[in-house]
């Protein structure tokens, strides 16, 4: 019998998945288009009446506490600044026109909480801070939390460093390019390697002209710690422009997915996201969700959708964090990135992006290779923080390809959002984030802990 390309490779579960997925995702477009055309007053009755079906299987819902209102509050904060502004805070938005023409949104807390600058935009003489979110994400991930003792930004804004949040090319607040607007496919054609070529050293740049600082120290989460392996290892001089990096669940090669039908799928054929989804922006529905779901059941859905993926339990995050953080989870990001992704995990290994969509299964002496990023020759001093029930971490394959000089920290029953919420962020995360910065930061004499300026470090 004559071997039919891709289905070929598929077994019989794998091909039922495939036509589920496809039943799926054209009931879900359906459904959106529906919510669109609806007026807000037939939305909001759905959300009422999602709200009553929970109650009936729940139960009447008790009197709020102080928790669940400060929970609610972050949940409706519409951007950055609303929730900055719950903790009284008061950002700085900055636009960076990278070099191929994406505007990017950086956003700054330059000041400690009830503070304000006479003159925005400047130096502060502080020692500078770079935070960068993951995949699917924006900078309101790092300010979502109901502690401020748990929120590292404002955590360190605290302890005198000059404190910046990233955001990647095609999310919230970085939808606009010189050239191109963001309905076209032409938006959406960017990968990891864009994020490492130009959203990172860019961004870095900028921050450093502003501050009228030598380096900054980097903190990244997730596909954040990606960008940056990536981008350190193609760019000799941006090891000079960053003290350290601090690398918290970090993601560089994920051995695999934990739904096996999933996992077998977007091994044997990457692309098929694109089947799926198509060529710009993907899960664009999820705002839809979020808005016609009552958010305990919101939150139910993103747990069993975390579960099915990642066998991730979320044991460590409060119900009252989820409510508030999960309503700020989701924002865009092209197919083509998390197509790069499953091409990672097909290779195993932390690749370029492979631009022979349609190429067959390779052998083990085939006369093509994508170009590795060659991240043992990062410079830059590295700390990763790491849960050990994160499946997204494969630490020693992650040590194989990093330098000599890389700190590894183990977090005992830390998954991988954990590391961002989890209830004990303040005892087991941020005390090793606030080590690595006073061991290598510029200017570490201007740090307060307990609200004392550190001591020089002795010679």
């Amino acid at each position: 019998m004559a071997r039919v390309p891709f289905i070929g490779r598929l077994s019989p579960r794998e091909y039922a998945a495939l036509v589920f997925g496809f039943l799926f995702i054209a009931f879900e477009f359906v459904l959106r288009i529906i919510v669109l055309l609806l007026p807000k007053a037939v939305v909001g009755w759905f959300t009422d009446h999602s709200r009553s079906v929970y109650d009936y299987f729940v139960g009447p819902p008790k009197a709020k506490s102080p928790a669940a209102v400060l929970s609610e509050r972050i949940r409706r904060a519409r951007d950055f600044d609303e929730l900055c502004s719950i903790f009284g805070y008061v950002p700085e938005e900055h636009i960076v026109l990278t070099k191929d023409g994406y505007l990017l949104n950086l956003h700054r807390l330059p000041n400690k909480k009830g503070q304000k600058r006479d003159r925005p935009g400047c130096s502060t003489g502080k020692p500078v801070v770079y935070l960068h979110h993951g995949l699917l994400m924006n900078s309101e991930i790092w300010v979502c939390l109901t502690d401020e003792e748990r929120c590292l930004p404002f955590v360190l804004v605290e302890h005198g460093f000059d404190v910046w949040l990233g955001n990647n090319r095609g999310n919230k607040y970085s939808k606009k390019n010189i050239y191109f607007n963001s309905n076209s496919r032409k938006f959406w054609d960017y990968s990891i390697d864009e994020f490492a070529w130009h959203d990172i050293p860019d961004s870095i740049d900028y921050i450093l002209d502003t501050t009228k600082e030598p380096s900054v120290s980097y903190v990244g989460f997730s596909q954040g710690t990606a960008q940056a392996f990536a981008a350190l290892s193609i760019h000799p001089r941006l090891n000079e422009k960053v003290n350290v990096f601090i690398a918290l669940a970090p993601a560089m090669n994920p051995e695999r997915l934990s739904a096996p039908v999933v996992d077998g799928l977007v091994k044997a054929s990457p692309t098929l996201m694109f089947l799926f989804f198509g060529r710009r922006s993907i899960l664009s529905s999820a705002t839809m969700w979020q808005s016609i779901l009552y958010p305990p059941i919101f939150s139910k859905l993103i747990d069993t959708s975390l579960s099915f993926l990642f066998a991730w339990r979320g044991a460590n995050i409060m119900p009252t964090q989820k409510i508030a953080a999960y309503a700020h989870l989701y924002s865009f990001t092209s197919v083509k990135a998390v197509v790069h992704w499953f091409q990672i995990m097909r290779n195993a290994t932390f690749q370029m992006y492979d631009d022979e969509l349609i190429s067959p299964v390779r052998t083990s002496n085939s006369s093509y290779r994508p170009a590795r990023f060659p991240t043992k020759n990062i410079v830059t001093p590295i700390v990763l923080l790491w849960g050990d029930n994160d499946s997204l971490v494969d630490i020693d394959a992650m040590l194989s390809q990093l330098p000599d000089h890389t700190v590894e920290k183990r977090l005992h029953d830390y998954e991988h959002l954990d590391v961002l919420w989890g209830k004990n962020v303040h005892c087991d995360v941020i005390p090793e984030v606030l080590g690595a910065l006073k061991a290598y930061c510029n200017n570490p004499d201007k740090i307060m802990v307990n609200g004392i300026k550190s001591p020089p470090p002795s010679s």
